[in-house]
């Protein structure tokens, strides 16, 4: 009787068994270097029919798709192979390539023990975090791709001796199967980690044009896209993926992730609160749902979201950046923010976001003690070798507040080359009020050339125009906006306009004309402070001396006759 059908056979057949685990597999903590055992040989795999069904189930597994390794694992169903040798280790090689490519597929194999032909030792070395190259004279397509499963979504723990072998096993495994898209895809997961991205690019497309289906090869696109900076194209593709596998939570995961990096807090908030409608105990998903509630300014709706996850971790640095947030902006509770903020700060000294967060809330403190420590903290922040532009960001905004124009001069240049648009009208406003009226023009023209509908960039510009003496180009802005202001901006353009007037009595209208639209408009107050005063009309002046105390910022230097003013016009 012919080895093949021997019962003895059958029977030790039925007791070989793959260690498998049907998870996604445990993180890879190190890489154990495979030391050569005496052991026996790799046995060859007995494919039933060769030429026919196990040809035929192997170019399935060999095409990576979804449904082509589904359709072999029916195959091997409906032929009753699950017994046999052949069955269990593809079985267990579909299983792992859909455990790494495809994990929202449900995939599930009872736990097996044989470990002695090729396939098995690999995958075994694969749940274990460990690469072996395949063998240098083999052209078996699955030998030469199985073992980079190894390397999972994390490529760091792998030296370049072993990403260089690996590539070049995967070159070898392209040009036996040039129709797989399984070789190239992996060669794109090795380029991007190692930085190169043009190559991973053109591994992916490779992989995705061999076919529609694969969607890991139109994900590794859209990641190297996004880190070459074409986040419209990645963005792109990722929509009309989505639109080809409406259903599939691995690229509406992909799709919110991106939505979130971007910014765009309503999109990704949508496509988060699906998420977790399947997965919503997910502490990513939680965490990046309350991030994006908080930047859209909705913190009571935030918290439930936050408490869920705080319940899950609640020393998580975002975390408590959030609720500092929440405390703050939300509930306007600086005390509570500080708190949460100094347990940020204590954890991690060096956490800049939170040290200026920390300085900007203690710089608005009306307590001496903690505006103290907020002007210390800001100056240990800026004396750091490189500081951070959201330092500098703070460092200028304050001097812009306190209206010190010198000390906020030396940071312009950086900001505007940072962010020209940002940082255009407190430019121009800096160098008004060091009297450097033309720089002052520059930058508030063209602030008022992008942006005409401001209210606010066009009072600077007029009150410059005014300072050249362009008079007539100021009262033409200031005709055409009074009609489509709200009341307090009325309030400034009639102070602008009573510093053109002709006459006393057009002046003395304006200033009226302004308390009337906003009694408490600093600058008309001040401007019938100064009319009384020169007309030595003292109930007049006194009157509306004593209105100026509760409106003027607190300085050291401020008086009740000279008050500092909110702006430099």
């Amino acid at each position: 009787m012919p080895l093949s059908r021997s019962p003895l056979l059958v029977w030790i057949l039925l007791g070989v068994y793959l260690g498998m685990s049907c998870g996604t597999g445990a993180p890879v903590r190190e890489v154990p270097i495979a030391i050569p055992q005496a052991a026996a040989p790799p046995v060859p795999l007995r494919i039933p029919e060769r030429g026919g069904i196990g040809d035929e189930i192997r170019a399935l597994i060999e095409q990576g798709t979804p449904s082509a390794l589904l359709q072999a694992q029916e195959l091997i169903r409906v032929r009753e192979l699950g017994s046999t040798e052949f069955g269990r280790v593809m079985n267990a090689v579909i299983l792992s390539l859909i455990q790494n490519l495809y994990p929202q597929l449900p995939a599930y194999l009872p736990a097996l023990q044989s470990q002695t032909h090729s396939y098995s030792r690999i995958l075994r070395n694969v749940r274990e975090g460990t690469y072996t190259p395949a063998p240098p004279n083999t052209q078996d397509y699955l030998e030469l791709v199985l073992p980079v499963l190894a390397f999972g979504s994390d490529l760091r723990p792998y030296s370049p001796e072993q990403l260089a072998q690996a590539l070049q096993d995967l070159r070898r495994a392209e040009e036996i199967n040039p129709r797989s898209p399984l070789s190239p895809y992996f060669q794109g997961r090795i380029y991007e980690h190692r930085d190169r991205p043009q190559r991973a690019l053109s591994a992916y497309t490779r992989a995705q044009e061999l076919s529609v289906e694969y969607y890991p090869a139109v994900l590794g696109q859209v990641r190297v896209l996004h880190s070459l900076g074409q986040k419209q194209e990645a963005l792109k593709l990722l929509q009309d993926l989505l639109i080809q596998f409406p259903d599939n939570k691995v690229i509406k995961e992909q799709l919110a992730r991106t939505y979130y990096a971007e910014g765009d807090w309503s999109r990704a908030e949508s496509a988060l609160a699906e998420l977790l409608q399947h997965e919503e105990a997910n502490p990513s998903l939680l965490l990046l749902y309350a991030h994006t509630l908080v930047e859209q300014g909705q913190f009571f709706k935030a918290l439930p979201w936050l408490d869920r996850y705080g319940a899950l971790d609640g020393t998580n640095r975002l975390y408590l950046l959030l609720r500092a947030r929440i405390q703050y902006e939300g509930y306007h509770n600086r005390d509570a923010a500080l708190t949460y903020l100094r347990a940020l700060l204590k954890a991690d000294p060096a956490d800049v976001e939170a040290a200026v967060y920390t300085a900007e809330l203690l710089l608005g403190s009306s307590r001496e003690e903690e505006y103290g420590q907020g002007r210390e903290l800001l100056q240990t922040l800026l004396q750091t070798e490189a500081p951070a532009l959201s330092v500098l960001d703070l460092v200028f905004r304050d001097a812009v507040q306190r209206e010190d124009w010198e000390a906020a001069r030396p940071f312009t240049a950086r900001l505007l080359e940072a962010d020209r648009s940002r940082y255009l009208l407190d430019a121009a406003k800096v160098e008004q009020g060091i009297g450097n009226t033309q720089a002052a023009f520059a930058y508030a023209q063209e602030w008022h050339d992008r942006h005409p509908a401001d209210q606010e960039g066009a009072l600077v510009y007029i009150s410059i125009l005014i300072d050249l003496g362009q008079r007539d180009s100021a009262r033409r802005l200031i005709e055409s906006h009074l009609p489509l202001s709200e009341r307090t901006v009325k309030a400034e353009y009639y102070y602008l306009r009573s510093r053109m007037a002709r006459t006393e009595a057009a002046a003395l209208q304006d200033l009226r004309s302004s308390l009337f639209e906003d009694p408490r408009n600093l600058h008309a107050l001040m401007g019938m402070v100064e009319y009384y005063r020169h007309h030595q009309d003292e109930q007049r002046l006194r009157y509306y001396l004593d209105q100026i105390p509760n409106l003027a910022p607190v300085k050291p230097s401020a008086s009740v006759e000279a008050p500092a003013k909110r702006g430099p016009y």
